[in-house]
């Protein structure tokens, strides 16, 4: 078990007009499951090369419990990282490419066999060693990748965008089947994603990263519903912003007074809600609004509303919104306890 900590990491490539990753200190607990979050050019993909040693940065620390590691090569540090293309070789069984680093290690062949035999049947490939990669299916082929970096029991498992290239059925399973080896093994796991929806699913932490910088880290819940700023807000899917100032546990905006939760901080900022936490209907800061538009979604139907020359959404399921129409005019609540504020811009 070990924690990863990253220290005042920066990295600028030649001929850059900024730096990919800038000043980066990110904490990964031992055991846990962190995704490493944000769009693309953002830095993700270089912190990742960063901790497995593929480039050097400019300035900076990586360490392994207590221990640097930034000075050794990558093949002593102890990460394995897994890239977005399986990156088998082709001329190999699917158990040749799995026991590749063992062999190169001078394990016993009995041993490597072993090994070899206990890692297809973790990860769903039983009867399938013999095969080239090839002869695999796009799925089959990651779960080989991924058992690859198991097998040499690493004590950093570096996972980069290792879902993007398959199908959506597909994509669940193997979320499931990462979740479920990184619980079994206890393994410390960094995944890269561009997903929210796949993060969430997936980790125990977050940590967004935009423009370089480290925007927020924390519980997926958190990063929702208490997002420590505008831009992380909007990653996340926030639409509602009303600017005003808080003072005396309420908030003062075009919108009038609203009750805030209690501990809310005072002075000037933008106050947030959750387009599926506001409600249609009367309760706790509720105001008449216009219906502007009703879209359908699938699962979900988003509502768009003018309260009070405010532009608002609200997010809800499609049976509770089958009477709405434009032009309708309804009563909303912003419940207290879903209120947020953010600091100003």
């Amino acid at each position: 078990m070990t924690t990863l900590s990253l220290h005042a990491l920066r990295k600028t490539y030649p001929g850059a007009g900024h730096a990919a990753v800038h000043g980066l200190d990110l904490t990964a607990a031992s055991g846990s499951l962190t995704a490493l979050l944000g769009p693309s050019g953002c830095g993700k993909t270089t912190t990742m090369k960063l901790i497995a040693g593929l480039i050097a940065p400019d300035a900076g620390e990586v360490r392994l419990d207590t221990g640097p590691i930034t000075h050794l090569p990558p093949e002593q540090r102890g990460v394995t990282m897994v890239f977005q293309n399986p990156l088998l070789f082709p001329h190999l069984t699917i158990a040749q490419n799995i026991g590749f680093g063992l062999r190169m290690r001078g394990l016993p062949p009995a041993r490597i066999a072993d090994s070899v035999a206990a890692m297809l049947s973790r990860v769903r490939l039983d009867g399938l060693g013999d095969r080239r990669p090839a002869a695999l299916s796009g799925g089959q082929q990651q779960r080989a990748a991924l058992a690859r970096a198991l097998v040499l029991h690493p004590r950093v498992l570096l996972l980069d965008e290792p879902l993007s290239n398959l199908d959506p059925g597909l994509r669940d399973e193997m979320r499931q089947l990462i979740r479920g080896l990184q619980l079994e093994t206890g393994i410390t796991t960094i995944v890269v994603t561009h997903d929210q929806a796949e993060a969430v699913a997936l980790a125990d932490r977050i940590a967004l990263m935009l423009d370089g910088h480290l925007a927020q880290h924390g519980p997926p819940e958190d990063l929702y519903r208490r997002p420590a700023s505008l831009a992380v807000a909007r990653f996340f899917g926030g639409v509602n912003f009303l600017p005003g100032r808080s003072e005396g546990g309420v908030f003062r905006s075009a919108l009038g007074t609203l009750t805030l939760p209690p501990g809310m901080p005072e002075g000037d900022g933008i106050l947030t809600l959750r387009p599926e936490a506001l409600r249609l209907g009367p309760g706790p800061n509720a105001r008449m609004a216009r219906v502007d538009a009703v879209t359908f979604l699938g699962t979900q139907t988003r509502i768009s509303l003018t309260v009070e020359g405010c532009a608002l959404q609200a997010l809800t399921t499609p049976d509770l919104a089958t009477a709405l129409a434009a032009g309708t005019s309804l009563a909303v609540s912003l419940p207290p306890e879903a209120l947020w504020l953010l600091p100003p811009e």
